[in-house]
């Protein structure tokens, strides 16, 4: 039972952490799509949850906003409209990118393995969150492209290239999230392996 509380608790978490993400908004007035953290908030969760855990937490993100709770950002249609709006395409390439993410970084399997040896937990975890963040972008593209009909060559105008260098900026700070984790987990088993002896 400890193990399924504790999972419940991390679930719960990783949903506040999107809800706070998500009300990280920046307009821009030339495009539909706002710049927000929820692609940080996604692949965090993705990265420190795993495959399963963190696709279930964002399918219960999704089903909270669907249900009209306050969890997207504030500035797009509300409840089930959001769904409907421009930038439907990127929450439901969500879970799908959290599950693929979080599977990467779980197995250590990138799809580079074929061709190089990869050893370094920082390459693959890049590559594991350069995944994810074609996931989202193409959701969130095809919907503009398709749905909204923008056409491919301006959703990618609008929905992809004025938030590159911010999902770049994303990814450092997951990359040194994870690494200090990592660190602070290696310094503490280095403790309890001098303290019993």
């Amino acid at each position: 039972m400890e193990g399924l509380a504790a999972d419940v608790v991390r679930i719960a978490a990783a949903n506040i952490l999107l809800v706070l993400c998500a009300h990280i908004v920046l307009p821009l007035p030339w495009t539909p799509v706002p710049i927000t953290g929820q692609t940080f908030g996604v692949l965090l969760v993705a990265v420190l949850l795993g495959a399963r855990r963190g696709a279930l937490t964002l399918a219960l993100y999704l089903l909270e906003g669907a249900a009209g709770l306050p969890v997207f950002q504030p500035l797009g249609l509300p409840g089930p409209a959001r769904f409907l709006g421009p930038t439907a395409g990127y929450l439901f390439a969500y879970a799908p990118a959290a599950y693929i993410t979080g599977w990467i970084v779980q197995r250590g399997v990138t799809p580079l393995r074929i061709y190089f040896r990869i050893h370094s937990n920082a390459v693959r975890l890049l590559i594991a969150l350069i995944v994810g963040e074609v996931i989202i972008f193409t959701g969130g593209c095809a919907w503009l492209a398709q749905a909204m009909r923008l056409g491919w060559s301006n959703s990618l105008r609008l929905g992809a290239l004025p938030f590159l260098p911010g999902e770049l900026i994303k990814m450092a700070l997951i990359i040194s999230i994870v690494g200090g984790l990592e660190f602070a987990r290696a310094k503490n088993r280095n403790r309890s392996s001098l303290s019993g002896r």
